[in-house]
């Protein structure tokens, strides 16, 4: 298994399809996120998609999206 650090030039991460939410506007506020081939889950800015991205394994982006849609994370914005 290889290992990735956070901070990765996301043009690093080649054969990966970046996914936006349809809920992006045309400001480019929005994340992206890419299926890794080992199973871990990149994020980046849409405003800068060559980087820095960071890489998660599949529980942790498991937990972080069971929290926000508990609401855990509502008082994050205002």
């Amino acid at each position: 298994m290889t290992h990735i650090d956070n901070g990765v030039p996301a043009t690093s991460l080649t054969g990966v399809e970046w996914v936006k939410s349809h809920h992006s506007n045309p400001s480019g506020n929005c994340v992206e996120m890419a299926l890794l081939p080992d199973g871990d889950v990149a994020v980046r800015n849409s405003r800068h998609p060559e980087g820095p991205a960071l890489v998660y394994t599949g529980a942790e982006v498991r937990a972080f999206l069971a929290g926000v849609r508990d609401g855990d994370f509502d008082r994050m914005i205002g």
